[in-house]
């Protein structure tokens, strides 16, 4: 079970890593750098659909507007605490 655990805890850290954040430390800050940094990864993975094929240029399009959106609306609310 160990064994099992170890690998998709590793499997997971390789799927969506995630980098230290060094700025100044605010909680919003914080919640908004592991926002940003959820969305790199997505914009990642849908371009790579895309060159792969596997997404139209439209479809990948339409998914980094929403996911752009969603940062946005993401930053206005930190922003207003």
């Amino acid at each position: 079970m160990q064994q099992e655990s170890d690998f998709l805890s590793e499997l997971c850290d390789f799927l969506y890593p995630r980098n230290s954040y060094y700025g100044q430390f605010q909680p919003e800050y914080l919640a908004f750098n592991a926002t940003l940094q959820e969305f790199s990864q997505r914009v990642s993975y849908i371009c790579d659909l895309q060159t792969g094929g596997k997404l139209s240029p439209e479809e990948a399009y339409h998914q980094i507007h929403l996911l752009w959106k969603q940062l946005k609306r993401t930053r206005k609310e930190l922003k207003s605490k």
